[in-house]
C-alpha cells in the first residue's frame, strides 16, 4: 500500500492523518484520501476537479509530472507527500 502524508500546513485546515491506500496512480490515491476526509476535496481541487496551483504533490521525493490528470504511477511502497506551496516576502 502507498502511504500518503499531508503537510502540517494542510492539516491546519483539514484534519487528516497519514493514509495507507491502494492505487496505481496519484489520482487513485488522492481519491481514496478524499473519500476518507471529504473536506480535502475543496482544499486540494478547484471546481473543475483540477489540482489547485498552491498544492504540490511528491512521489518518492520527486515532484509529480502530471498535474492535469494525476496519472503519475505508484507502487505498493510509494510515499506520497502533499504540501502547500507557500510564497511570501
Amino acid at each position: 500500500m502507498a502511504t500518503v502524508t499531508f503537510a502540517p500546513a494542510i492539516q491546519r485546515h483539514v484534519s487528516v492523518d497519514e493514509q495507507h491506500v491502494d492505487g496505481a496512480s496519484v489520482h487513485e490515491a488522492l481519491a481514496q484520501c478524499v473519500a476518507q476526509a471529504p473536506a480535502l476535496r475543496g482544499y486540494l481541487f478547484n471546481d473543475q476537479g483540477r489540482l489547485r496551483p498552491h498544492v504540490a504533490v511528491f512521489v518518492d521525493g520527486r515532484l509529480i509530472r502530471d498535474r492535469r490528470t494525476l496519472g503519475d504511477a505508484l507502487t505498493g511502497t510509494s510515499s506520497v507527500y502533499v504540501a502547500q506551496a507557500l510564497s511570501g516576502g
